[in-house]
């Protein structure tokens, strides 16, 4: 019995010896692209719920002469019945970081109906956008 346990504690600490901590330093970013959507396009749903009753079918945008970004998205129930859902915009500068961000508001569709729902920034340094949509609460 003694032996079997010298051997089992011998052949566990020649592994851990053997096997040892990875060195090397620093390693690259893994899966970088995988979940940014929200990075590359201006118009996201947020859930799977606004994945099959939302759509835009148009965003438009321009800068006012104080230098101010406004956006203006077309927003539509694609079900027939009516749907509730909250929308906000972050505005971002010009390398994509968040500068003002809007509060989550309620947006009424009724059974196929499109409304628009217009976006200022409060400052003149927004140059992107992304308009996110998700079920409301």
């Amino acid at each position: 019995m003694k032996s079997t346990t010298t051997f089992l504690l011998g052949t566990a600490l020649a592994i851990t010896l053997l096997t040892g901590c990875k060195t090397g330093g620093a390693s690259a970013p893994v899966n970088t692209t995988k979940f940014d959507l929200e990075n590359r396009e201006t118009f996201v749903l947020l859930d799977a719920a606004t994945q099959r009753s939302v759509t835009s079918s148009g965003i438009q945008q321009r800068i006012h002469e104080d230098g101010r970004l406004e956006v203006v998205a077309n927003v539509r129930n694609r079900e027939n019945r009516r749907i509730q859902v909250q929308i906000n915009c972050e505005f971002k500068d010009g390398q994509g970081f968040v500068t003002d961000e809007t509060p989550f508001q309620t947006l009424i569709l009724s059974e196929n109906e499109q409304k628009s729902v217009r976006f200022i920034s409060m400052n003149d340094t927004a140059r992107l956008y992304t308009i996110r949509v998700r079920q409301a609460r």
